[in-house]
Protein backbone atom coordinates (compact mmCIF):
# COMPACT_ATOMS: atom_id res chain seq x y z
CA UNK A 1 0.00 0.00 0.00
CA UNK A 2 1.39 3.46 -0.80
CA UNK A 3 2.23 6.03 1.93
CA UNK A 4 0.30 9.23 2.68
CA UNK A 5 3.27 11.42 3.58
CA UNK A 6 2.57 14.46 5.77
CA UNK A 7 5.28 16.93 6.87
CA UNK A 8 4.52 18.32 10.34
CA UNK A 9 4.37 22.11 10.68
CA UNK A 10 3.04 23.96 13.74
CA UNK A 11 2.16 20.60 15.22
CA UNK A 12 -0.04 19.59 12.31
CA UNK A 13 0.79 17.76 9.12
CA UNK A 14 1.02 19.90 5.99
CA UNK A 15 -0.93 19.45 2.77
CA UNK A 16 1.84 17.42 1.13
CA UNK A 17 -0.19 14.35 0.20
CA UNK A 18 1.51 11.80 -2.00
CA UNK A 19 -0.14 8.47 -1.30
CA UNK A 20 -1.01 6.01 1.84
CA UNK A 21 -0.05 2.96 3.96
CA UNK A 22 -2.49 1.07 6.25
CA UNK A 23 -5.72 1.86 8.16
CA UNK A 24 -7.98 1.84 11.64
CA UNK A 25 -11.22 1.18 13.38
CA UNK A 26 -12.28 4.09 15.52
CA UNK A 27 -15.05 2.19 17.09
CA UNK A 28 -16.71 -1.00 18.01
CA UNK A 29 -18.66 -2.62 15.28
CA UNK A 30 -20.79 -1.93 12.27
CA UNK A 31 -24.25 -2.79 11.19
CA UNK A 32 -26.15 -3.28 8.04
CA UNK A 33 -28.97 -0.82 7.90
CA UNK A 34 10.49 23.75 49.48
CA UNK A 35 14.00 25.04 52.51
CA UNK A 36 13.17 28.08 55.00
CA UNK A 37 10.90 27.73 57.98
CA UNK A 38 7.48 26.79 56.77
CA UNK A 39 4.38 28.81 57.66
CA UNK A 40 1.72 26.85 59.49
CA UNK A 41 -1.13 25.75 57.30
CA UNK A 42 -4.03 24.18 59.09
CA UNK A 43 -7.31 22.82 57.81
CA UNK A 44 -9.84 21.58 60.31
CA UNK A 45 -11.47 18.29 59.41
CA UNK A 46 -15.16 18.48 60.19
CA UNK A 47 -17.18 15.34 60.56
CA UNK A 48 -20.52 17.02 60.09
CA UNK A 49 -21.45 17.44 56.45
CA UNK A 50 -23.76 20.32 55.44
CA UNK A 51 -27.41 19.39 55.33
CA UNK A 52 -28.42 17.62 52.16
CA UNK A 53 -24.90 16.60 51.11
CA UNK A 54 -23.19 13.23 50.92
CA UNK A 55 -20.02 12.56 52.89
CA UNK A 56 -17.29 10.01 52.17
CA UNK A 57 -14.58 10.53 54.78
CA UNK A 58 -11.71 9.11 52.73
CA UNK A 59 -12.54 11.35 49.78
CA UNK A 60 -13.03 14.39 52.00
CA UNK A 61 -9.61 13.81 53.56
CA UNK A 62 -7.94 13.26 50.19
CA UNK A 63 -9.37 16.56 48.93
CA UNK A 64 -8.28 18.24 52.19
CA UNK A 65 -4.71 17.09 51.45
CA UNK A 66 -4.92 18.54 47.95
CA UNK A 67 -6.42 21.79 49.27
CA UNK A 68 -3.63 22.08 51.86
CA UNK A 69 -0.87 21.54 49.31
CA UNK A 70 -2.57 23.91 46.89
CA UNK A 71 -2.77 26.69 49.48
CA UNK A 72 0.82 26.28 50.68
CA UNK A 73 3.39 28.42 48.78
CA UNK A 74 6.04 25.72 49.32
CA UNK A 75 6.09 21.90 49.44
CA UNK A 76 5.13 20.36 52.78
CA UNK A 77 6.60 17.45 54.72
CA UNK A 78 4.61 14.51 56.05
CA UNK A 79 4.62 15.87 59.62
CA UNK A 80 3.31 19.24 58.41
CA UNK A 81 0.49 17.62 56.47
CA UNK A 82 -0.50 15.41 59.39
CA UNK A 83 -0.39 18.27 61.90
CA UNK A 84 -2.27 20.70 59.68
CA UNK A 85 -5.06 18.21 59.02
CA UNK A 86 -5.04 16.81 62.57
CA UNK A 87 -4.35 13.31 61.26
CA UNK A 88 -2.08 10.55 62.52
CA UNK A 89 1.14 10.48 60.49
CA UNK A 90 0.37 6.94 59.32
CA UNK A 91 -3.03 8.06 58.00
CA UNK A 92 -1.60 11.12 56.26
CA UNK A 93 1.13 8.92 54.78
CA UNK A 94 -1.42 6.52 53.28
CA UNK A 95 -3.34 9.35 51.64
CA UNK A 96 -0.17 10.90 50.25
CA UNK A 97 1.01 7.57 48.85
CA UNK A 98 -2.28 6.96 47.05
CA UNK A 99 -2.36 10.50 45.66
CA UNK A 100 1.26 10.15 44.57
CA UNK A 101 0.51 6.89 42.80
CA UNK A 102 -2.16 8.67 40.80
CA UNK A 103 0.18 11.62 40.08
CA UNK A 104 -2.12 14.01 41.96
CA UNK A 105 0.77 14.67 44.35
CA UNK A 106 4.50 14.44 43.73
CA UNK A 107 7.53 14.29 46.02
CA UNK A 108 10.43 16.75 45.80
CA UNK A 109 14.08 15.66 46.01
CA UNK A 110 14.07 16.45 49.75
CA UNK A 111 11.02 14.26 50.32
CA UNK A 112 8.36 16.94 50.67
CA UNK A 113 5.05 16.96 48.86
CA UNK A 114 3.44 19.30 46.35
CA UNK A 115 0.61 19.11 43.86
CA UNK A 116 1.22 16.81 40.91
CA UNK A 117 1.14 17.80 37.26
CA UNK A 118 -1.79 15.53 36.60
CA UNK A 119 -4.00 18.14 38.27
CA UNK A 120 -2.74 20.64 35.70
CA UNK A 121 -3.63 18.16 33.01
CA UNK A 122 -7.12 17.71 34.47
CA UNK A 123 -7.64 21.46 34.71
CA UNK A 124 -6.68 21.98 31.09
CA UNK A 125 -8.83 19.06 30.03
CA UNK A 126 -11.86 20.40 31.92
CA UNK A 127 -11.55 23.80 30.25
CA UNK A 128 -11.05 22.29 26.82
CA UNK A 129 -13.86 19.78 27.06
CA UNK A 130 -16.28 22.36 28.38
CA UNK A 131 -17.16 23.31 24.84
CA UNK A 132 -15.08 20.93 22.71
CA UNK A 133 -18.05 18.85 21.58
CA UNK A 134 -20.17 21.89 20.75
CA UNK A 135 -17.41 23.61 18.78
CA UNK A 136 -16.38 20.44 16.97
CA UNK A 137 -19.85 19.38 15.83
CA UNK A 138 -20.22 21.56 12.71
CA UNK A 139 -16.79 20.46 11.55
CA UNK A 140 -17.62 16.81 12.21
CA UNK A 141 -20.83 17.16 10.21
CA UNK A 142 -18.92 18.68 7.30
CA UNK A 143 -16.38 15.86 7.55
CA UNK A 144 -19.12 13.25 7.35
CA UNK A 145 -20.68 15.03 4.36
CA UNK A 146 -17.30 15.02 2.60
CA UNK A 147 -16.35 11.40 3.33
CA UNK A 148 -19.77 9.77 3.66
CA UNK A 149 -18.40 7.75 6.60
CA UNK A 150 -18.77 7.84 10.39
CA UNK A 151 -16.78 10.49 12.31
CA UNK A 152 -15.80 10.14 15.97
CA UNK A 153 -14.49 12.67 18.49
CA UNK A 154 -12.47 10.97 21.24
CA UNK A 155 -10.39 11.84 24.29
CA UNK A 156 -7.69 9.95 26.20
CA UNK A 157 -8.48 8.77 29.72
CA UNK A 158 -6.67 6.26 31.94
CA UNK A 159 -5.12 4.21 29.18
CA UNK A 160 -8.29 4.12 27.07
CA UNK A 161 -9.99 6.28 24.49
CA UNK A 162 -13.45 7.61 25.31
CA UNK A 163 -15.92 8.40 22.54
CA UNK A 164 -17.49 11.81 23.31
CA UNK A 165 -19.27 12.41 20.02
CA UNK A 166 -20.25 10.60 16.87
CA UNK A 167 -21.80 11.70 13.58
CA UNK A 168 -23.10 9.09 11.17
CA UNK A 169 -23.73 9.24 7.43
CA UNK A 170 -27.07 8.36 5.86
CA UNK A 171 -25.98 4.89 4.79
CA UNK A 172 -27.42 1.47 5.31
CA UNK A 173 -24.07 -0.03 6.37
CA UNK A 174 -22.57 1.94 9.24
CA UNK A 175 -20.71 1.46 12.51
CA UNK A 176 -22.31 0.60 15.83
CA UNK A 177 -20.64 2.76 18.48
CA UNK A 178 -21.91 4.45 21.62
CA UNK A 179 -20.95 7.90 22.94
CA UNK A 180 -19.34 7.32 26.35
CA UNK A 181 -17.93 3.93 25.38
CA UNK A 182 -14.20 3.23 25.75
CA UNK A 183 -11.73 1.18 23.74
CA UNK A 184 -7.99 0.37 24.05
CA UNK A 185 -5.38 2.84 22.83
CA UNK A 186 -3.03 0.43 21.07
CA UNK A 187 -5.46 -0.87 18.45
CA UNK A 188 -7.53 2.22 17.58
CA UNK A 189 -6.47 5.05 15.31
CA UNK A 190 -7.71 7.73 17.73
CA UNK A 191 -5.69 6.14 20.53
CA UNK A 192 -2.52 5.88 18.50
CA UNK A 193 -2.96 9.40 17.09
CA UNK A 194 -3.06 10.92 20.59
CA UNK A 195 -0.37 8.63 21.99
CA UNK A 196 2.05 9.58 19.21
CA UNK A 197 1.84 13.30 19.99
CA UNK A 198 1.96 13.12 23.80
CA UNK A 199 5.18 14.24 25.54
CA UNK A 200 7.60 11.34 25.16
CA UNK A 201 7.75 10.54 28.90
CA UNK A 202 3.97 10.39 29.22
CA UNK A 203 3.61 8.30 26.06
CA UNK A 204 6.21 5.80 27.24
CA UNK A 205 4.45 5.52 30.60
CA UNK A 206 1.23 4.56 28.86
CA UNK A 207 3.01 2.15 26.51
CA UNK A 208 4.76 0.34 29.40
CA UNK A 209 1.43 -0.16 31.18
CA UNK A 210 -0.34 -1.53 28.11
CA UNK A 211 -1.89 -4.97 28.49
CA UNK A 212 -2.38 -6.46 25.06
CA UNK A 213 -5.42 -8.39 23.97
CA UNK A 214 -5.61 -9.75 20.45
CA UNK A 215 -8.92 -8.81 18.82
CA UNK A 216 -7.98 -9.81 15.26
CA UNK A 217 -4.99 -11.32 13.46
CA UNK A 218 -3.80 -7.76 12.78
CA UNK A 219 -3.92 -6.50 16.40
CA UNK A 220 -0.63 -5.11 17.75
CA UNK A 221 0.44 -7.47 20.52
CA UNK A 222 3.96 -6.45 21.68
CA UNK A 223 5.55 -3.32 23.18
CA UNK A 224 8.15 -3.15 20.39
CA UNK A 225 5.49 -3.32 17.69
CA UNK A 226 3.48 -0.58 19.42
CA UNK A 227 6.54 1.68 19.75
CA UNK A 228 7.31 1.16 16.06
CA UNK A 229 3.74 2.02 15.08
CA UNK A 230 3.73 5.14 17.28
CA UNK A 231 6.96 6.34 15.67
CA UNK A 232 5.46 5.82 12.20
CA UNK A 233 2.36 7.72 13.27
CA UNK A 234 4.45 10.59 14.64
CA UNK A 235 6.42 10.88 11.38
CA UNK A 236 3.45 10.87 9.04
CA UNK A 237 1.10 12.95 11.22
CA UNK A 238 -1.87 10.62 11.35
CA UNK A 239 -2.74 7.18 12.69
CA UNK A 240 -4.27 4.21 10.95
CA UNK A 241 -5.72 0.89 12.05
CA UNK A 242 -6.01 -1.78 9.44
CA UNK A 243 -8.74 -3.94 10.92
CA UNK A 244 -6.81 -4.17 14.23
CA UNK A 245 -9.80 -3.82 16.52
CA UNK A 246 -12.43 -5.51 14.44
CA UNK A 247 -12.23 -7.35 11.16
CA UNK A 248 -13.79 -5.52 8.26
CA UNK A 249 -13.44 -2.08 9.88
CA UNK A 250 -10.91 0.57 8.93
CA UNK A 251 -10.19 4.02 10.35
CA UNK A 252 -7.79 6.93 10.03
CA UNK A 253 -7.37 9.59 12.75
CA UNK A 254 -5.65 12.93 13.36
CA UNK A 255 -5.14 14.51 16.81
CA UNK A 256 -6.49 17.91 17.86
CA UNK A 257 -3.50 19.75 19.34
CA UNK A 258 -3.63 22.59 21.88
CA UNK A 259 -1.45 25.73 21.85
CA UNK A 260 1.45 23.73 23.29
CA UNK A 261 0.94 21.10 20.57
CA UNK A 262 -0.25 18.46 23.01
CA UNK A 263 -3.20 16.28 21.99
CA UNK A 264 -6.48 17.09 23.70
CA UNK A 265 -8.61 14.85 21.50
CA UNK A 266 -8.64 13.09 18.15
CA UNK A 267 -11.04 12.86 15.23
CA UNK A 268 -11.42 9.74 13.15
CA UNK A 269 -13.20 8.60 10.04
CA UNK A 270 -14.28 4.97 10.15
CA UNK A 271 -16.10 2.60 7.90
CA UNK A 272 -16.23 -0.87 6.45
CA UNK A 273 -13.02 -1.86 4.69
CA UNK A 274 -14.76 -2.38 1.37
CA UNK A 275 -15.60 1.35 1.35
CA UNK A 276 -12.64 2.83 3.26
CA UNK A 277 -10.09 1.54 0.80
CA UNK A 278 -6.39 2.37 0.42
CA UNK A 279 -7.18 4.47 -2.64
CA UNK A 280 -9.50 6.71 -0.58
CA UNK A 281 -7.14 7.27 2.35
CA UNK A 282 -5.22 10.32 0.98
CA UNK A 283 -8.45 12.23 0.41
CA UNK A 284 -9.88 11.21 3.80
CA UNK A 285 -6.64 12.27 5.51
CA UNK A 286 -6.85 15.71 3.92
CA UNK A 287 -10.47 16.13 5.04
CA UNK A 288 -9.50 15.08 8.57
CA UNK A 289 -6.59 17.52 8.62
CA UNK A 290 -8.83 20.42 7.62
CA UNK A 291 -11.38 19.35 10.22
CA UNK A 292 -8.98 19.29 13.19
CA UNK A 293 -7.33 22.54 12.11
CA UNK A 294 -10.71 24.26 12.06
CA UNK A 295 -11.62 22.84 15.47
CA UNK A 296 -8.28 24.13 16.82
CA UNK A 297 -9.05 27.60 15.49
CA UNK A 298 -12.54 27.60 17.03
CA UNK A 299 -11.11 26.44 20.36
CA UNK A 300 -8.49 29.22 20.27
CA UNK A 301 -5.56 26.81 20.15
CA UNK A 302 -4.25 28.31 16.91
CA UNK A 303 -5.04 31.46 14.92
CA UNK A 304 -6.20 31.54 11.30
CA UNK A 305 -3.17 33.69 10.46
CA UNK A 306 -0.87 31.02 11.83
CA UNK A 307 -2.59 28.41 9.72
CA UNK A 308 -2.17 30.58 6.61
CA UNK A 309 1.57 30.98 7.33
CA UNK A 310 1.82 27.23 7.75
CA UNK A 311 0.09 26.60 4.43
CA UNK A 312 2.32 29.12 2.64
CA UNK A 313 5.48 27.53 4.01
CA UNK A 314 4.39 24.00 3.17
Amino acid sequence: MADLAFSTLNGYPSHNVNSVSAVDTGGSSWETGNRHQQPEWRITMRDAAPHGTYKVQALDRAFAVLDLLGESPTPLGLAQVASSLQLHKSTAHRFLMVLERHHMVERTVNGKFRLGLRLFEFGNRAIEQYDLRERAQPHLRRLVAETEETAHLCILEQGHVIYIDKIEPARSVRMITRVGASNPIYCTSVGKAMLAFLPEERAEEIIRKTKFERFTQRTISTLDALRTEIEKTRRRGYAIDDEEFEEGLRCIAVPILDAQRNPVAAVSVSGPSFRVTAAKLPAIANHLLHCVRNVSVDMGFVTPARLRRTALSA
